[in-house]
Order: C-alpha cells, then structure tokens, then sequence
C-alpha cells in the first residue's frame, strides 16, 4: 500500500511527540529545573524544526524528488501539529494529574530565571516585582493557558515552516 502525504507526515510527527515526551519526562525524573533551561529549549526548538524538514524530505522522495510548495509546508506543519499537540498533552497530564506539585516548582525555578535576566538587563525592581507578581498569578499548566502556548507555538513554527517549504520546494517540469 502506498503512503500518502499526510500518513509520511502523520508518522514523522508521531516521533517528534515520542520525543518531546520522552525529553520532558527525563527532564523531570532527572531534574525538573532542566525544563526552564535555555539550552534545553533551544534543543527542542532545533529537533522541532529538524523534524520538520526530514519529513518534508521524506515527502519529496516519495514524490520522485519534487514536492509543490503546498504539498511541502503541509508535510512541515502536520508533523509540527502532532508533535507539539502529542508533547502538550504528556505536560498537562504530567503537571495537572500525576505531580501538581512540580508544576509549583517549575513555577518558583521560572521566577528565579527570569528574576536573574531581567536583573542582568538593569531592569528597574517595579517592573521586575509585576513580572514576578505575572508570572505567579498564572497557573502556566492552566488548560487555556496550554492552550494558548500551543497556538502561539504553532503561529511560530509555521512561519518558520513557511520558509522551509519555500526553501525546498521543487516544481516537476513536466507538469
């Protein structure tokens, strides 16, 4: 039986949940304070994006190496939506179901982080304190509010699929 598009993607984009899932549950049972670290969202932002590029190949050479700028981004963004959707599901019920108390922890690591780098930008202590008094009025594991990161997530990610179907977008000429 032949794949077709969106079974490549659909695919690709169950690994990519697979990892993030694994990623945030090893962060958690190694050190939940990895989970506010730049460098770990700075991996999860490049295996998103690679992710999303290796699917788009993939699609391109099922389609005998071409793949119309349509057929390319909708490769990008289906395994970017089933990753993202997959690893926003496994962090609700991780910090809403099975350790609501992590979800405190990450709370107090995220105010210290962001404590240190608006104080290391000479921010003035009142805009410091609303930020803090922000952050700590917001349950960040909140349905709408995972809700809302996702969506916001998905707004990035799919400009930067934009660009990668347009990168690698490759017209059949005898079509």
């Amino acid at each position: 039986m032949e794949k077709t598009l969106k079974s490549i993607a659909s695919n690709y984009g169950l690994y990519l949940g697979a990892l993030l899932a694994l990623l945030t549950v090893l962060a958690y049972a190694i050190n939940i304070e990895l989970l506010t670290n730049m460098w770990y969202g700075i991996f999860i932002l490049f295996a998103i994006i690679t992710f999303g590029i290796i699917s788009v190949g993939k699609i391109k050479q099922h389609l005998n190496g071409f793949a119309s700028f349509k057929q390319a981004f909708t490769g990008y963004f289906v395994t970017v939506v089933i990753g993202l959707a997959i690893s926003t599901l496994v962090s609700y019920l991780l910090f809403n179901f099975i350790d609501t108390g992590a979800a405190d922890v990450l709370k107090e690591k995220t105010v210290e982080k962001t404590v240190q780098m608006l104080e290391s930008f000479n921010t003035p202590q009142e805009t410091i304190a609303e930020a803090v008094n922000n952050i700590e009025s917001q349950n960040q594991y909140s349905l709408g509010n995972i809700i809302k990161g996702l969506a916001g997530y998905l707004v990035f990610f799919s400009i930067i699929g934009l660009i990668v179907a347009a990168a690698m977008k490759k017209t059949n000429p005898d079509s």
